[in-house]
């Protein structure tokens, strides 16, 4: 897995992935303005709307408690968009990860697997729904593991672990459906479940460092085609067996 890795990690600069590497990071790097563009402004807002309650209920009428007040909330509301971005990241490099996946994978089958037959190229429809579906999952994950940042250190575990299972479920379907049907891709996946989801740590790892972070598509559709290469190649288990003989 660390071979995979560092493969991945070495083809994502190479001159073929270049202008696709530049593409995903500018376009991410748009979304995540734009999306904290929007979430300031909500926080702020509700910073108004929240400075305008107190002064209602506890009757103030002096400017110094309402600018201390306002202060508080506009740090409370720079604080949010840095939160909600770091959350946002998993969920908008997923949703990338459908447009650029055949470029990618198709420069790593090229490079490392000559001899194997080429993956056939996904319909964007279901590459898009692919990443969609990962979207809306994050959302709801991290809503439930939210209180549990609460918590400190358990929190950041939580949302690591979180993180590892929905890229892992993203990006090896991805790679596994370039040569599987989607049923056949989540069998496989289910099948070797505990190493997928090992994979996955490495890919919450690095979506974890920032700028870096913006090329998660690629790496992370150069790493699951290897890991998917190593799986195809050593059935590990009866239904992956049952898996390549339907086939």
């Amino acid at each position: 897995m660390l071979t995979a890795a560092a493969k991945a990690l070495t083809q994502m600069f190479s001159p073929p992935l270049r202008r696709v590497l530049l593409k995903s990071m500018g376009i991410a790097a748009l979304l995540i303005v734009v999306a904290a563009i929007g979430l300031h402004r909500v926080l702020v807002w509700l910073a108004e709307s929240g400075q305008g309650f107190f002064a209602t209920i506890f009757g103030l009428t002096t400017g110094t408690p309402l600018a201390v007040l306002s202060w508080a909330l506009s740090v409370a509301a720079g604080l949010g968009v840095i939160v909600g971005s770091i959350f946002l990241m998993p969920a908008v490099t997923s949703l990338l990860a459908g447009f650029f996946a055949d470029d990618v994978a198709e420069q790593v089958e090229r490079r490392h697997y000559p001899g194997d037959p080429p993956g056939q190229p996904l319909p964007i429809l279901p590459a898009a729904f692919q990443g969609v579906k990962t979207v809306l999952l994050a959302i709801l994950v991290y809503l439930v593991a939210m209180p549990s940042l609460l918590l400190a250190g358990f929190g950041a575990v939580v949302f690591f672990l979180a993180t590892a299972f929905l890229l892992s479920r993203e990006y090896f379907e991805l790679a596994a459906m370039r040569f599987r049907s989607p049923s056949e891709a989540r069998q496989l996946r289910k099948a070797n479940q505990s190493t997928v989801f090992l994979a996955g740590m490495f890919l919450a790892t690095f979506v974890s460092i920032p700028i870096l972070n913006l090329a998660t598509p690629l790496f992370g559709t150069a790493f699951m085609v290897h890991i998917h290469k190593r799986l195809s190649g050593r059935p590990s288990s009866p239904r992956l067996i049952e898996i390549e003989r339907g086939q």
